[in-house]
């Protein structure tokens, strides 16, 4: 790179690439299209290669593109966090965790594992619930600094993740009132006549759940599958059917959805899993989340 690259050129790189084309980054950056054409050009000569070329009507990145568009993603996506640590320099001092929650983790669970940072002064504590690749594609663009999961992070090559095991959970059988009894009648083949809630696939358990019946020669009379764990365990509590849920979380469920154990979903637990770019964690309260033999 020579000195007299520009973060301008590049910014303007950013947005055709994001817009697709010259004629729309000009219009969302309010200058003509010969300027940003202009911009782009000396960008390419800065950095030595061709970042765009023509595709029919439009523009395509080439494998220099795509590079250099990984990068400015990181660095814009940096720069935009700037306006508020300098607000929170200059204010009163602030902790500051960003946290991405899997929609397949049961969400009773996450105030459990967040215990060990919750008596933090002047914690400010940032939650974004999302499905899990979106989650890792924002970590992997530092908007958030760790990812809360039921699994870890698949292998990729263009990604270094770093998985740092939470713990685990047994699973238990779960029932409201009106279905305790016919629950007990002979578990778990019980699940065959009273009505079962699963959590959906996207749920790293469920796979394991499914294993279980066909282990237990069980067809249980499923009446309702969920992604969002707090909804299952609100319609379980109402009365739709009996669930599984981590014996971690027994007390919460006991005392808030007034629902009782039937018995253990025997070999399945469910894993819980705090995921990083980083192989040593640095980030304090993030040290603090994790076991003292991770």
């Amino acid at each position: 790179m020579t000195e007299s690259f520009s973060y301008r050129h590049l910014h303007y790189f950013w947005v055709v690439a994001k817009e697709g084309g010259m004629a729309r980054a000009a219009e969302k950056l309010g200058i003509a299209v010969q300027t940003v054409s202009a911009q782009v050009r000396a960008l390419e000569r800065e950095l030595g290669h061709a970042l765009l070329k023509p595709a029919g009507r439009g523009l395509v990145l080439t494998e220099a593109g795509q590079a250099a568009l990984l990068q400015a993603d990181q660095i814009f996506a940096l720069g935009e966090q700037l306006p508020g640590r300098v607000r929170d320099a200059v204010s009163a001092p602030v902790v500051r965790l960003s946290v991405g929650i899997s929609d397949g983790l049961a969400k009773l669970l996450v105030r459990s594992l967040m215990e060990p940072v919750m008596d933090t002064p002047n914690l400010r504590l940032i939650c974004q619930v999302d499905e899990f690749a979106d989650l890792l594609g924002d970590l992997a663009l530092h908007r958030l600094d760790v990812v809360l999961a039921d699994r870890p992070a698949p292998p990729n090559p263009n990604i270094r993740l770093y998985r740092h095991p939470l713990g685990q959970s047994p699973l238990v059988w779960f029932a409201p009132p009106q279905w305790l009894a016919a629950a007990q009648d002979g578990f778990p083949h019980s699940l065959a006549r009273v009505p079962v809630l699963l959590p959906s696939a996207h749920a790293a358990a469920r796979g394991r759940i499914d294993h279980w019946f066909e282990r237990q020669g069980i067809r249980p009379l499923l009446v309702g599958e969920f992604e969002d764990s707090a909804l299952l365990k609100t319609f379980g509590a109402a009365g739709m059917g009996v669930f599984p849920a981590a014996a971690r979380v027994q007390d919460d469920l006991t005392q808030r959805y007034g629902v009782q154990p039937v018995g253990e979903c025997d070999g399945v637990a469910e894993h819980f899993y705090a995921i990083g770019t980083e192989k040593r964690v640095h980030h304090p309260l993030v040290q603090r989340l994790l076991p003292l033999q991770a």
